[in-house]
């Protein structure tokens, strides 16, 4: 479905690939990962974009769905808990950014510390299951979250451990960072563009946020009914790996719509693949199939 994609957008020169080393990838980053845990909208464009709407700094914000993750702050780092799935599906997200980002900053995705020098952001990242990663692979990191018990979840997880507790931690959001004039050379949003309510507007905040050429990654789920059947019907209500209510299909993002929203933020998308789990083995890998769970590799314009 990617190679579709990659078709239908070919004007947009996307480029969708997958990378066939994402398997010894992911081994590699487990190391990064395994660690003692502490329990603790449409193509239309006049959908994408809201028009002559003035925006406040947390336009992108929606209340309840701050409120509902507060309401499970506390199982961050509870591997068995509602935050399961994430947990499970971490080391493969992990693999593609360690691939993108070495790539395009031309860094060594074989070295035990390869983002080493870079400056990233982790925006929404709740009680930090990526910040901590980053951390260790070399970034200095910048976990930022509206919700502020995520937030003391993740600095007491970090101070645990003396390669993480260096992370910054911060209860704001992205639009106030922009406002603080903040820079990074990677900008990464991982399964919250589906939770905010303005998506164009928050992406508008992400690329405000990277240095020019800098990069930007995203994950969402697509709004198909494939999407609705596994992610919602499937994971919150017969498996029960999420809480109910968790998500809404009506909030989720189709690849082409997230395309376009960033396109319009000045960020072209340049690689794109899609998550697929396996019954058999428990695990998540990298595919070319997009049709629920995907994540998406851009750049900013600008040298």
């Amino acid at each position: 479905m990617a190679l579709k994609l990659l078709s239908k957008l070919r004007h947009q020169n996307l480029q969708i690939t997958r990378d066939r080393n994402h398997h010894r990838l992911l081994a590699a980053t487990t190391l990064f990962y395994d660690r003692p845990v502490l329990n603790l909208s449409t193509t239309d464009d006049s959908k994408l974009i809201m028009k002559n709407k003035p925006q406040t700094t947390t336009s992108s914000l929606k209340q309840h769905e701050l409120a509902k993750f507060a309401a499970i702050s506390d199982t961050w780092w509870d591997s068995e808990g509602p935050f399961k799935p994430l947990h499970v599906m971490n080391p493969t997200r992990i693999a593609f950014i360690r691939s993108t980002l070495c790539r395009h900053f031309s860094k060594d995705p074989n070295c035990a510390r390869p983002f080493e020098g870079l400056k990233i952001v982790d925006v929404g990242c709740g009680g930090g299951i990526l910040s901590e990663p980053l951390a260790r692979m070399g970034a200095a990191v910048t976990g930022v979250d509206a919700v502020e018990k995520n937030i003391n979840v993740a600095r007491l997880h970090a101070d645990l451990d003396p390669e993480t507790s260096t992370i910054e931690y911060c209860c704001t959001t992205a639009e106030k960072l922009v406002e603080e004039q903040r820079k990074f050379d990677a900008v990464i949003a991982l399964e919250v563009i589906e939770h905010v309510a303005a998506p164009a507007e928050f992406c508008k905040s992400l690329a405000a946020l990277a240095y020019p050429g800098g990069a930007t990654v995203l994950s969402t789920i697509n709004r198909s009914m494939k999407a609705y059947a596994t992610a919602i019907v499937a994971a919150e209500y017969l498996l029960h790996w999420l809480p109910k209510g968790t998500h809404q299909w009506s909030s989720f993002l189709t690849p082409e719509e997230l395309v376009l929203i960033l396109q319009r933020a000045s960020i072209n998308v340049k690689e794109m693949a899609g998550f697929v789990y396996s019954p058999l083995t428990g695990r998540w890998s990298l595919s070319d199939d997009i049709s629920v769970n995907f994540i998406a590799f851009g750049t900013k314009d600008g040298q």
